[in-house]
């Protein structure tokens, strides 16, 4: 049975790599030439702002945030400015570096590689990374899947819609990833202060882990005599990176500030607000973070108290990066939805038998069908592929099918946390909790 679902994943994988690579990126590439959007660097086009800023800095340009270094990126992401000649061009501060200024400080040695040849070694980092992380989350969750088991996990994990994007791109979100693997795992074997420094590296992009760690912070201070170390570590690594950035870049959180409070004007809105039918803006936006905040603190403060590595514990985690997906995350950041893989994976290394609410066995099997739809319906479309003309393939109806459940997926998984949390708090009241994520 294991030998079978392997062969079958290696073709569904094959498939999506197929669609990603062969169908869905060249289109991607033809519509972006029509509007006179294609540049060089498409493929890593999300990691070139680092590198750009970083040969600038070197160069003595010293505003990563300003409008002429961001002219700069656009020429080399776009092939021109975006002065807005043309209706299609996107607004005039498109793809402004959005980072906190030690993303630069920490990458600094990339600057001397040439970018063609930087992409490249990149995006295999980003590979051997996310594939690490799986193992990582495995080891955190104490489970052993066995070795065919785990490589399906490691298809489904590379091979997907969102992590090939992220791929492509050579996105950050893919080693903030990593970083929480990494960071959660030295927690639970209690190995604090380096998990507070990993926790505080993954901030290079803090709209992923910012619910995570208003978690930990909280769940910290329940104990502080013993969990203490996580908060000083975390805080003092904080403390350096932006104190070394200042020294290198003094303006640069002001500038930053401005960027992230203008990212609304070109970035698409969180999920929950096409789901809530609230009209998108910076506006909307904030009430939504602001809600989610007191909505996670309160969340982290009545869970704060769980052990580290208990099955509430990992819940808690997992509901929070969920919910980050569906309400900070912009709708477009379907590669940062690696935040999704614990609580993902949560769900898989459990027993339905603990589970027999037909809801919950009903919404699983949902969620199994989300997840692999990718799959099936790539293999469906390179299989009728000769059979259908180019205009029907690649008609917005047909040729999106495969990326049709990115957008639902987080829903999916947050709801099925929730109902598990639920579920345990239920047996708590009646039986002994549960401390191991396998029982």
């Amino acid at each position: 049975m294991a030998t079978l679902a392997l062969v079958v994943a290696l073709l569904g994988a094959a498939s999506m790599l197929y669609f990603h690579l062969g169908l869905f990126r060249p289109q991607v590439r033809k519509v972006a030439a029509a509007k006179h959007l294609a540049g060089e660097y498409a493929l890593g086009d999300d990691f070139y702002p680092i590198w750009l800023t970083l040969k600038l800095r070197l160069g003595g340009r010293n505003d990563p945030y300003g409008p002429e270094t961001t002219r700069e990126i656009q020429t080399g992401l776009f092939g021109r400015p975006l002065e807005g000649r043309l209706p299609t061009d996107p607004p005039a501060d498109y793809r402004t570096f959005a980072y906190p200024a030690y993303a630069d400080l920490l990458l600094w040695p990339v600057a001397e590689v040439p970018f063609p040849i930087l992409r490249i070694a990149w995006v295999a980092l980003l590979v051997v990374l996310t594939a690490a992380s799986v193992f990582l989350w495995t080891q955190a969750l104490r489970w052993n899947p066995g070795r065919i088991w785990l490589s399906i996990i490691l298809l489904l994990a590379l091979c997907n819609y969102p992590v090939l994007e992220g791929l492509y791109a050579a996105q950050l979100g893919l080693l903030v990833g990593f970083l929480l693997a990494a960071s959660l795992l030295s927690l639970v074997r209690d190995r604090l202060l380096l998990a507070g420094v990993l926790m505080a590296l993954s901030t290079i992009k803090p709209q992923m882990t910012l619910l995570a760690i208003l978690y930990l912070l909280i769940w910290s201070v329940h104990d502080w005599r013993r969990r203490g170390r996580f908060l000083v570590a975390f805080f003092a690594t904080m403390i350096l990176l932006t104190g070394a950035s200042l020294a290198v870049w003094p303006n640069w959180i002001e500038s930053w500030k401005n960027v992230i409070l203008g990212y609304h004007r070109y970035a698409t809105p969180p999920l929950a607000l096409d789901l809530l039918g609230w009209a998108p803006g910076a506006h909307s936006n904030i009430v939504l973070i602001m809600i989610t905040l007191v909505a996670a603190f309160v969340f982290s403060w009545r869970f704060g108290g769980v052990a580290a590595g208990s099955h509430e514990f990992w819940l808690s985690v997992s509901v929070l990066l969920a919910l980050t997906a569906v309400t900070v995350l912009p709708g477009q950041a379907v590669y940062d939805h690696v935040i999704l893989l614990p609580g993902i994976l949560l769900l898989a290394c459990r027993k339905e038998r603990e589970h027999p609410g037909p809801i919950f066995r009903s919404l699983l099997l949902v969620g199994a069908a989300v997840l692999l739809w990718p799959w099936l319906a790539s293999l469906a479309l390179i299989a009728l592929r000769p059979f259908i003309g180019a205009e029907r393939l690649y008609s917005s109806a047909v040729f999106a099918l495969p990326l049709r459940t990115a957008g639902p997926l987080p829903f999916v998984v947050l709801a099925l946390l929730a109902l598990a949390l639920r579920m345990q708090l239920r047996r708590q009241a009646g039986l002994t909790p549960a401390t191991d994520p396998r029982r």
